[in-house]
């Protein structure tokens, strides 16, 4: 049995000044390495889910393990990915993808700079960490923003909707190489988005919030080996499974 990486028992939370709770008695887990898209309807609290994780907010009861410890009994145990890529603009893309290793400290410059080559070499911007975030385009900013999560050095990402913003040919792009990627750094993806057909290509499983207050998360398994590739998505299989999604949350949003 593989262990959990993310574990929520019996969460529950409810924004001040809601008559009913976000979340609701909630338990769900990851395991160890997998790559898991958590999808929903705009507003139903997926957002709410990684905020509680990240300890931005609290839960009113219930409690939330990572790597079977209380996250309250830890600091460092996720990285974050925005749907805006925040980069500073007034740090050069090697300076903002280092950031996080001077936040941790005890790191000599030497050493902070190889790593940031290294990650920078395996995002595919190698040779471009003196430019700034402008000089990048949309696709470009998101994999250095992707590199400075990994620079937390933890093995839980938390990705919400990091790709939205791009155009539709740029998407395809990035989901091929977020899957890559997660196959190298052999991390544990929790990722947010609205996109099904994008959910059904990069998960090894869906978790659906196709109830509200969230109560529970309804798992859909993708049986598609990885790496997967565009005509992955048109085997007869994987457009049933992207079609049962599409309606069960046009049920749940009408």
């Amino acid at each position: 049995m593989s262990e959990a990486m993310l574990e929520f028992r019996d969460v529950s939370f409810t924004y001040p000044g809601d008559n009913k709770p976000t979340i609701d008695k909630l338990s769900f887990s990851l395991n160890k390495g997998e790559f898991v898209c958590l999808i929903g309807p705009s507003g139903c609290g997926k957002s709410t889910i990684f905020r509680l994780v990240n300890k931005l907010l609290t839960p009113d009861s219930g409690h939330i393990y990572v790597n079977g410890m209380d996250i309250n009994e830890q600091k460092s145990y996720c990285g974050y990915m925005p749907q805006s890529d925040l980069l500073f603009p007034w740090r050069s893309v090697a300076a903002n993808v280092r950031l996080p290793l001077e936040i941790r400290g005890g790191m000599s410059d030497a050493k902070m700079n190889d790593k940031v080559n290294e990650a920078l070499e395996n995002v595919g911007l190698g040779g471009l960490g003196n430019k700034t975030p402008s000089e990048l385009s949309g696709g470009m900013r998101q994999r250095a923003a992707f590199a400075r999560t990994l620079m937390t050095g933890c093995d839980l990402l938390l990705l919400d909707e990091p790709f939205s913003a791009l155009d539709y040919l740029t998407r395809l792009n990035m989901r091929e190489w977020l899957s890559e990627q997660w196959e190298h750094e052999n991390k544990t993806i929790l990722f947010i988005t609205h996109d099904v057909e994008e959910a059904v290509f990069l998960s090894g499983r869906v978790l659906a919030a196709d109830n509200y207050p969230i109560s529970r998360l309804t798992t859909v398994p993708i049986p598609a080996e990885y790496p997967r590739t565009r005509a992955t998505l048109e085997e007869a299989h994987m457009v049933e499974i992207r079609e049962q999604l599409i309606e069960k949350l046009r049920k749940e949003h009408s």
